[in-house]
């Protein structure tokens, strides 16, 4: 199997709980309190290695609540590497209304990263053993916006696979330092790196194949929320409509589809099969509530009987 790892420059710890009702000012009784380690690369992680692979999560980590996310990802049984930082980790907080359905996220933006802190990830991330590395996540205060762009200049030549899933300037300038094996943006990301508007999916399918010719990426795919995604590829475009089911929480959903897609063209398939691979998985973490991302034998389900 290829040797993978995953980068994460601001990850979390991930709280989930249950509410009959949320509402202001009166305390809210929560129920099936859970903690799980979080943040983009993390999640793929844990996605990956419950898919049969052996991951090594890197990431960026301070103050008490990064040691509770050491332990976390110990009682995982995820491979490590904690890069030190002064500042706390944050915590985020997901809470299921039971009465409407809903669920609401709160998301802290996360520490503040010093120069060497930032620095050392890039060295990790540049002398990991690994022919895969997923970047996934935001960039966290401190961190320059030519992080990534940084990182595929060093891995791309020697032939490292980059996967990269963020936004904003960091997406922009990592696509156009190119060589990007796979990217994965939603919908409003992709806008907002091409300042357009599309009106379907086949719109969109187009318009990420212009990255794919210009050779910034390999596989380019952009996701649609319950409407499925698109795929662009050297040899065309795929277009999945989505599964419909019912949705117990969106956390982690965008993870699980780059950890299922990523998992395909790790074990050879083509365009068509990833994007299955990945519809599935990102499918299965809404069925999952909190943040328990995605269930294999789900991901086996919605592959077989709704392919």
């Amino acid at each position: 199997m290829p040797r993978i790892a995953t980068l994460t420059l601001n990850p979390a710890v991930d709280s989930a709980c249950e509410a009959d009702q949320v509402f202001p000012t009166h305390k809210v009784r929560t129920f099936g309190q859970r903690n799980d380690p979080g943040g983009g690369g993390i999640n793929v992680a844990r996605v990956l290695a419950r898919l049969g692979h052996e991951v090594e999560a890197i990431y960026l980590a301070g103050g008490a609540t990064g040691e509770l996310l050491n332990d976390l990802l110990t009682e995982h049984g995820l491979s490590r590497h904690h890069i030190a930082i002064a500042e706390p980790t944050r915590m985020s907080l997901a809470v299921f209304e039971r009465s409407s359905g809903k669920e609401f996220r709160f998301v802290p933006e996360g520490p503040l990263i010093a120069d060497r802190e930032w620095q050392s990830a890039l060295e990790a991330s540049v002398a990991a053993k690994c022919d895969w590395l997923v970047a996934s996540g935001s960039l966290p205060r401190g961190v320059p916006s030519n992080f990534y762009a940084r990182l595929a200049h060093v891995l791309t030549p020697r032939g490292t696979r980059l996967v990269l899933d963020t936004s904003g300037d960091a997406l922009s300038e990592a696509l156009a330092a190119g060589g990007l094996f796979v990217a994965k943006p939603s919908r409003g990301e992709f806008e907002a790196l091409t300042g357009g508007s599309f009106a379907s999916p086949a719109e969109l399918a187009d318009a990420a194949t212009a990255f794919v010719r210009a050779g910034k990426v390999k596989y380019l795919a952009v996701t649609l929320g319950h409407e499925g995604a698109v795929l662009a590829h050297p040899g065309g475009t795929v277009i999945h409509p989505g599964h419909a089911v019912p949705s117990r929480s969106a956390t982690g959903a965008g993870d699980s589809f780059l950890a299922g897609m990523v998992h395909a063209l790790m074990l050879g398939a083509d365009a068509k099969l990833a994007l299955d691979w990945g519809i599935a998985a990102g499918t299965a973490a809404v069925l999952s509530p909190g943040t328990g991302l995605c269930d294999p034998a789900d991901v086996a389900h919605l592959l077989t009987d709704l392919g």
